[in-house]
């Protein structure tokens, strides 16, 4: 059974981690596939954007807790970071639907992505503290940048789990929706960015993602007036303002 299924259509690709036997938990095995996957994506220039979910009941339920205690080096903890580390530096713009539970390394996976969707199934658990393991793969770190430093320290320190619906009342969620429309809604929003060329959604991701290190203003502004000059000289830009000035005019 494949670990890791993808569909395309119309420009975005669903990716599906399938082991539900285990509730989707994160294994070497399950890296190696999304590893080829996103490599496969990022080289189809058809494809403009990525949903990531889980085969229910869980999105992603942690790491493989046999390969977890095998791993007695940086070097093989590194290799169980492998996957969601793999989606988080992706280029192309990613959405995690998350239908169920996100536990651990699994919610990871959520947090590599550039957007989270939460359905009303989801439950997002750091649980580190509970099973006496300092937190890794840079989960700290995304779940700071995500959330205020409160929902931090509620969730790794005092090992407090949050629904879909609280998800989206602190930050860690874009929005929670119905558990039926969950995919629906995650690739609605990635059809946006697909249906752009991709080589501007690319730049504007890095730009956003290269904003963390910018602290004043004049920084910003010299950050993006290349790109912005470069995407002005695109057949795109020309033919979306010129279809906006008809439309203003036929308005008028």
């Amino acid at each position: 059974m494949a670990l890791v299924l993808t569909e395309i259509d119309d420009g975005v690709a669903t990716v599906t981690l399938n082991q539900p036997g285990v509730r989707n938990a994160v294994s070497l095995d399950m890296n190696h596939e999304l590893d080829t996957a996103f490599d496969t994506l990022e080289a189809d220039g058809s494809v403009g954007a990525v949903v990531l979910t889980g085969t229910p009941p869980a999105f992603s339920a942690g790491a493989n807790l046999d390969e977890l205690l095998a791993a007695t080096s940086a070097e093989s903890l590194e290799a169980i970071y492998a996957g969601f580390l793999r989606v988080a530096h992706c280029p192309l713009p990613t959405v995690a639907a998350v239908n169920g539970p996100a536990v651990g390394a699994g919610m990871n996976f959520a947090l590599a992505c550039d957007v989270i969707v939460a359905g009303h199934r989801a439950m997002f658990e750091s649980r580190f503290l509970q099973i006496a393991i300092h937190p890794g793969g840079g989960h700290t770190w995304r779940l700071r940048t995500i959330c205020d430093r409160q929902t931090a320290m509620a969730m790794v320190l005092f090992g407090e789990r949050l629904d879909g619906q609280r998800a989206a009342e602190v930050g860690l969620a874009w929005k929670c929706v119905d558990d039926d429309a969950l995919l629906d809604e995650a690739r609605r929003m990635a059809r946006r960015p697909a249906g752009t060329p991709r080589e501007l959604t690319m730049a504007m991701k890095q730009t956003v993602i290269d904003m963390g290190a910018v602290t004043d203003s004049a920084a910003a502004v010299a950050r993006e007036v290349a790109p912005q000059a470069w995407s002005m000289t695109q057949p795109e830009f020309k033919k979306r303002v010129a279809a906006l000035k008809q439309a203003i005019s036929r308005s008028n």
